[in-house]
């Protein structure tokens, strides 16, 4: 008998989310029965795109109504299904009320969802979209590290709902999971722990945060310059194929960090320079710490002194081997996501060339 029999149906919630998306299209070209939660599965405008995709494909979606934060909310929705896939967290950067815009749902949502599992007797396997926020907090505590990098041993221990309030609500989501995971034998858990996910969006109004920080890059917002920010990049198609073969392959266990590679601000604006060369503001300059330590929070309250002290020149670094040989993961270039990515801005008219 199968692992994951093809003929039941497959769960993923937050189904209009930018990873989840993807996780949809290669479930629906693969001919699966998807069943998909959203807040309001009424809203034909903002669905369109997504029930769009199973109109060419050999599988079939259906979207439900569910609730992060309401029990028995996902019943319907997870009814005869093996595989689910657990997408749905917020993802933001600036909330004045953070526990309660980041860290309950993301918690709340993932217990109430594995609790669901174990309740429908079908489930047999769980994946659920961490984050490497969950691993590391700063990029200081990468540089503590054994080799400098960070692994699927690494828990983040410098988060809190003062300092890094969205990387504290993934630790504590993913710990969550875990635990519950430890208390029941119906379903084994996986988890996916990308970095920052760029490239195309098969939304045509994506609200990522991650479009927020990459289109920073070409407004004009960082044109005098960017900081020595070190960080991790990964195309969310490849974020969905790791979702994929994770969940088919029946020796796959733990976590798996799906970063494709080490950069910073400086490079992500040079690729950028790269390609659109003169159209946009793109920074050219490479701020000096001591200058975004003392402006930086002044211009955005996100951006702490705290958080300049301990990322700011420091390097990311990310031990990707799991997802390689366990996996079978191949990366695209970071950079030509990157394009994709600025290219469907520009051709949405979220961004304009200068002079427009």
């Amino acid at each position: 008998m199968e692992f994951i029999e093809p003929t039941h149906p497959v769960l993923v919630t937050g189904a209009t989310g930018y990873v989840a998306g993807w996780i949809v299209k290669r479930l629906l070209d693969d001919g699966f029965n998807v069943h998909g939660t959203v807040r309001d599965a009424t809203d034909r405008d903002r669905l369109g795109y997504l029930e769009s995709l199973s109109d060419a494909a050999p599988g079939t979606l259906r979207l439900f109504s569910a609730n992060l934060l309401e029990t028995g909310s996902f019943a319907t929705a997870m009814r005869g299904c093996q595989l689910v896939f657990h997408t749905a967290s917020p993802f933001s950067l600036n909330s004045q009320e953070p526990q309660r815009d980041i860290v309950e749902p993301a918690v709340v949502g993932t217990r109430n969802v594995l609790a669901e599992a174990s309740c429908s007797g079908n489930v047999k396997r769980v994946v659920v979209t961490s984050s490497c926020a969950a691993m590391y907090g700063d990029n200081a505590d990468i540089h503590g590290l054994p080799g400098q990098m960070i692994t699927e041993a690494d828990w983040n221990r410098s988060s809190s709902l003062e300092h890094q309030p969205y990387s504290y609500s993934k630790l504590l989501a993913e710990r969550e999971a875990w635990e519950f995971a430890k208390s029941q034998q119906q379903w084994d858990l996986i988890t996916i722990n990308p970095s920052l996910v760029i490239g195309p969006a098969l939304n045509h109004l994506p609200t990522s945060a991650s479009f927020d920080l990459i289109k920073g890059f070409v407004n004009g917002t960082l044109k005098s310059g960017v900081p020595d920010f070190g960080i991790g990049l990964v195309d969310v198609r490849d974020v969905a194929a790791a979702h994929c073969k994770a969940a088919f392959n029946r020796d796959a266990a733990g976590r798996y960090i799906v970063s494709a590679a080490n950069s910073n601000f400086p490079e992500i604006a040079a690729a950028l320079r790269e390609h659109f060369g003169d159209s946009f503001p793109i920074p050219r300059r490479t701020l000096p710490k001591p200058l975004v330590w003392l402006v930086g929070p002044l211009i955005d309250k996100t951006l702490t002194r705290k958080m300049v002290s301990r990322n700011v020149g420091y390097r990311f670094a990310a031990d990707n081997r799991r997802s390689v040989n366990e996996l079978g993961l191949q990366y695209r270039c970071w950079k030509s996501s990157l394009v994709e990515m600025v290219q469907q801005m520009i051709d949405q008219q979220t961004i304009k060339p200068a002079g427009d």
